[in-house]
């Protein structure tokens, strides 16, 4: 049903600002939601996480033009993004436009060798909250693989494609990201989480154990609104992170497993110190995490949840007061397994494990406790109840 009204949304769209995607596709890519390690990807640790179904649709069609022309419903006051493959305007003169995304995409194939000489027009919509569920990343692979099908050039590289993705964020946009969201997303499978190990590149799929009690992962919006993470603490973190680690001569901190070690490493830096105090513990955290969700262990899971929450709050100290109030009323709900901020930090959305039964126990909670507590925001902040997803898939066109 949500495809169908969205189907007739994009047609609709491409009506009204001349567009012509009938008879072509539909690319659907959804958001994300970490279970751990949350900003462990550029500090070199394991990764586990899910796709969840909020999504960006991306409806297109080759033309006979030579030019590339998109819509989004999201943002209608950019209006028709217009331009000719391969030749793109600098980043630094579209940074208020989600049409920089397009052109890093651009810019980055044909940075890359590979051919973006053909058009299309294209309509999109996202129902993908800002912040926390990795809305820039979903779209970036959107678009890659979309100027990838239009010019023919099919990658046999699946890792390729997340290295494409990033340096659209890192190199055009200026964005200081890590590959967790890309990851999560492109690989993700409806029903099962995604382990990413760095050390192999390894992708394995671990299906959640028998007897698991009925749950909904819940992303709680804030109603903030996060800036990129150029402008934000992600960026100083990742900066104190390799600071770290050039300085105790280490490729990354996820390299500190031993205790000794890491002991070794927090008294001879105790300014950064914080920092790898909740990398050491998330990293050990994350394996009796797996075995827990290998085992239906949900509870587990989401204690694990929590207490990276904690250290995420207070070691690694991203997250931002309107997040903690989300999280300080989900822990009020008893149905509430575990709660902690998402995606890059300082804005946007927290996110929950939660007893299906619990929902609307803790949605009532939210509805009442967070405008209470931040009236600028009373408006604006949301409850979205997700589900587990594939990350991209290819629907019928219009």
């Amino acid at each position: 049903m949500q495809d169908a009204n969205i189907r007739s949304k994009l047609a609709s769209l491409a009506r009204q600002h001349g567009l012509n995607v009938t008879g072509g596709k539909i690319r659907r890519t959804s958001s994300r939601f970490c279970f751990g390690v949350e900003h462990g990807d550029y500090n070199g640790t394991e990764l586990f996480g899910v796709g969840t179904d909020r999504f960006i649709w991306l409806a297109y069609r080759p033309n006979d033009s030579g030019r590339i022309r998109l819509f989004s419903d999201n943002f209608p006051g950019d209006g028709i993004i217009d331009f000719t493959p391969g030749k793109v305007p600098s980043a630094k003169t579209v940074t208020d436009s989600w049409a920089r995304f397009a052109y890093g995409a651009s810019f980055i194939l044909h940075r890359a060798g590979f051919p973006v000489t053909h058009g299309f027009d294209a309509v999109l919509h996202s129902n993908i909250p800002g912040g926390g569920m990795s809305r820039s990343a979903s779209l970036t692979l959107n678009l890659i693989l979309t100027f990838l099908e239009v010019n023919g050039t099919p990658v046999k590289d699946d890792m390729q494609i997340i290295d494409l993705a990033q340096a659209v964020e890192n190199d055009y946009i200026g964005s200081p990201c890590g590959k967790l969201d890309q990851i999560m997303i492109y690989f993700a499978k409806a029903g099962t989480g995604t382990h990413y190990n760095p050390k192999t590149l390894a992708i394995n799929y671990i299906p959640l154990g028998k007897g698991a009690i009925d749950f909904r992962i819940v992303s709680l919006d804030t109603g903030t609104v996060r800036p990129g993470l150029e402008k934000s603490t992600y960026k100083i973190r990742r900066a104190e992170c390799d600071e770290l680690a050039k300085l105790a001569g280490l490729t990354c901190l996820a390299d500190v497993r031993d205790e000794n070690l890491y002991r070794q490493i927090i008294s001879r830096f105790p300014v950064l110190a914080p920092r790898l105090n909740y990398i050491y513990h998330a990293q050990h955290r994350f394996q009796k995490m797996l075995t827990a969700w290998k085992a239906g262990n949900l509870e587990e899971v989401g204690a694990i949840f929590r207490r990276d929450g904690v250290g995420l709050r207070d070691d690694y100290q991203i997250s931002g007061p309107e997040l903690e109030t989300m999280c300080d009323i989900a822990r009020t709900v008893s149905g509430v397994l575990g709660e902690r901020m998402l995606g890059g930090g300082d804005k946007g959305a927290a996110g929950a494990l939660v007893r299906a039964d619990a929902v609307e126990e803790l949605r009532n909670a939210v509805q009442i406790g967070y405008p209470r507590s931040h009236p600028e925001f009373a408006g604006k902040f949301a409850m979205h109840v997700c589900s587990l997803v594939d990350g991209v898939t290819v629907l019928p066109g219009l």
